[in-house]
């Protein structure tokens, strides 16, 4: 399960109505004023958003390899395994109609958020269970809340970021963990997110000391605000405009950190836009890891969840 992603002009307004309609995403009790605000966000994000995704000729490559994902953690654990996004198809409506189809009652939701948020891991498995209820199934469903911290998947971050590292000297760069922002409101209401990201980040920071890797600074940071209101920071933006050179260089390395899956906000928004920001601040290395997406290794890290999975799930 995860957020999905736009592929022709014609989903832009589809991604955005699903995303703003969501009461996970605004929070306001109104469904009548969630919808107005919605409309509102749309009217101003569509063509800003159609230019971003053309950038990248609207090939956001996270149904891809989510396919690719699917097929090979069906071949490893020989098990059924479906796809279900949240804003564009294939939507849970394909995969309930497909276990329907089958008589398959025994379901485990599978989100590919590593942190729990309500706007993520919540949204979706509300949306497959409503979904189901609307189609009169009946469903063992258990579901996967999170995964990061999951030693396999803090190794497989580890041995990213330390390709990615290369040659660059530890003492003259700088490490970022960029994490899609949430709204300040949204924390305070006791979304886990933000705790589960700084957890998360000690972790790994943990790991590479003991591999003998020291940044000159670890940070984490924030992308993707969407509306006017206050959102958690410190913004990605801003850290980088406060990256100061050390013997005249000035080195990053961004580990998209809340995404499994590479998609626009790790092609456009931190390979592209971001790499934009460092060009004109005269950066002399910025670097973005690459997602888990398909790698073997990271299909190891969901057969394990999934095998072990009392460990990580609730029954709903």
């Amino acid at each position: 399960m995860n957020m999905g992603g736009i592929y022709s002009s014609k989903q832009v307004e589809i991604f955005l109505r699903n995303m703003f309609y969501d009461k996970n995403i605004l929070t306001t009790k109104s469904n009548l004023l969630r919808k107005f605000i919605a409309n509102m966000i749309i009217f101003f994000r569509k063509k800003e958003a159609n230019e971003i995704y053309n950038q990248i000729s609207f090939k956001t490559p996270i149904l891809k390899i989510t396919n690719i994902l699917a097929k090979k953690l069906e071949d490893e654990l020989n098990i059924k395994v479906l796809i279900a996004m949240r804003y564009t198809p294939p939507f849970s409506s394909k995969s309930i109609r497909i276990l329907k189809k089958e008589k398959i009652k025994d379901v485990l939701l599978l989100p590919l958020y590593p942190q729990y948020s309500t706007t993520t891991t919540k949204s979706s498995t509300e949306d497959f269970i409503d979904t189901a209820k609307k189609n009169n199934l009946k469903l063992n469903i258990k579901t996967i809340e999170r995964f990061y911290k999951l030693d396999s998947f803090l190794e497989l971050i580890c041995k990213e970021i330390i390709k990615t590292k290369d040659t660059l000297k530890e003492d003259e760069t700088h490490l970022i963990f960029s994490a899609h922002s949430l709204p300040e409101k949204i924390i305070k209401n006791g979304d886990t997110y933000q705790e589960e990201l700084e957890e998360q980040v000690s972790l790994i920071s943990k790991k590479l000391e003991e591999k003998g890797i020291h940044f000159k600074k670890t940070i984490l940071a924030y992308q993707s605000k969407a509306t006017p209101v206050k959102w958690i920071g410190p913004s990605l933006e801003h850290i980088l405009h406060n990256i100061y050179p050390i013997n005249n260089n000035k080195n990053a390395i961004i580990y998209p950190i809340s995404f499994a899956i590479d998609n626009a906000e790790t092609v456009i928004e931190l390979s592209i836009e971001y790499q934009e920001v460092a060009d004109e601040l005269s950066f002399d290395n910025y670097k973005v890891c690459a997602c888990p997406n398909d790698e073997d290794n990271f299909i190891q890290c969901l057969k394990e969840i999934v095998i072990n999975e009392k460990k990580y799930f609730k029954r709903i």
